[in-house]
C-alpha cells in the first residue's frame, strides 16, 4: 500500500486536498504531484484510481489518511521514549547514548527516589567516582530516597557466618563504595549467601529508576570499565508505567523478605 510510504505531514496534506475538493478524481500525476514526493506520485495516483473504482469517496479516503496520519504520531510519541544506551566502540550515525553520561544525568535530576540494581560494583576511588554525583545529590536534598540492591557472595568454600559476611560488606560500603554523608539503603539476596549450591542464587539484575518516572534497564554493571569501556548495551525509557512496575518488582521482594536490608547501610 503506497500510503503507507508517505510521512505523516503528507498524509494529513493529502487528506486536506480530499477533503476540500482541491483533489478529486480522476486523480492524475499532475495534480497529486503538490502534494507527494515525486518518487511516490506513480504508486499513489494508482493507489487512488484503485479505490475510486472500487466506490470509495475521496472523504473516506481522507478519513483513512488522517487515520494513518495519527497512528504515526502515536509510534513516533513511543519511539521517543526510548533511546539506546551503549558502552564500547562506537560507529558512525549510531543513535546511541553513552552508559556512563545517561547514569549521571538520571542522578543529577533525580527529586525524590532512585532505585539501583547491581551485580557487581566497584571500590575506592573508582565507585565513589561513579557514585559521587548522587551521593552529593542525596546531601542536598534530605527528601531524596535511595534503594541499592546489590549482590554478596559468599567466597567459594568459605563457611564465615552470613552475619559476618553482612558485617563485612557494610563496613566496606561505608569505607570503600559510597562517598556521601547520608547512607542509602542497601538490600541483598539471602540467597547468594547460602553455603549449598543447590539452592544458591544470585541478584544479577542491572536497571535505574528514577522519580518512578524514568528507568534505565542494562547489562552494565556499576563499575568503571561497564560504563566506560567494556561493550555493554541498555534501554532509557521515559515511561512512567514501566518505571513503577519495575520498581514494585523489587518493593514487593522486600516486603515478602525475599530481598533483605543489609545491617549498618
Amino acid at each position: 500500500m503506497g500510503f503507507l510510504n508517505l510521512s505523516r505531514p503528507t498524509l494529513v496534506n493529502l487528506a486536506v486536498a480530499l477533503e476540500t475538493g482541491r483533489l478529486s478524481p480522476p486523480f492524475s500525476t499532475s495534480n497529486v504531484a503538490n502534494y507527494i514526493p515525486a518518487t511516490l506520485n506513480r504508486d499513489i495516483v494508482d493507489e487512488l484510481n484503485r479505490l475510486n473504482v472500487m466506490g470509495v469517496h475521496s472523504q473516506h479516503i481522507a478519513y483513512t489518511l488522517r487515520l494513518l496520519a495519527e497512528e504515526r504520531s502515536t509510534s513516533q510519541a513511543v519511539s521517543d521514549r526510548v533511546d539506546l544506551v551503549w558502552t564500547g566502540p562506537e560507529i558512525a550515525g549510531s543513535q546511541s547514548r553513552d552508559t556512563g553520561v545517561v547514569v549521571r544525568e538520571l542522578f543529577t535530576t533525580a527529586k525524590i527516589s532512585v532505585l539501583i540494581s547491581s551485580f557487581a560494583i566497584d571500590k575506592k576511588q573508582k565507585a565513589r567516582e561513579l557514585f559521587m554525583v548522587l551521593a552529593e545529590r542525596m546531601d542536598f536534598n534530605p527528601e531524596l530516597n535511595v534503594r541499592m540492591f546489590l549482590n554478596v557472595n559468599r567466597p567459594h568454600n568459605s563457611e564465615v557466618p552470613t552475619s559476618t559476611l553482612l558485617r563485612e560488606f557494610a563496613s566496606n560500603f561505608r569505607q570503600d563504595i559510597w562517598p556521601g554523608k547520608r547512607l542509602p539503603e542497601v538490600f541483598h539476596d539471602p540467597r547468594s549467601l547460602m553455603v549449598g549450591v543447590e539452592s544458591k542464587a544470585c541478584l544479577h539484575a542491572k536497571c535505574v529508576v528514577v522519580d518512578k518516572e524514568r528507568v534505565l534497564v542494562t547489562s552494565a554493571n556499576f563499575t568503571e570499565a561497564a560504563h566506560e569501556r567494556n561493550i555493554e548495551a541498555g534501554v532509557l525509557l521515559n515511561d512512567p508505567v514501566t518505571a513503577i512496575a519495575l520498581q514494585m518488582q523489587f518493593e514487593s521482594l522486600v516486603t515478602r523478605n525475599i530481598l533483605c536490608r543489609i545491617p549498618g547501610v
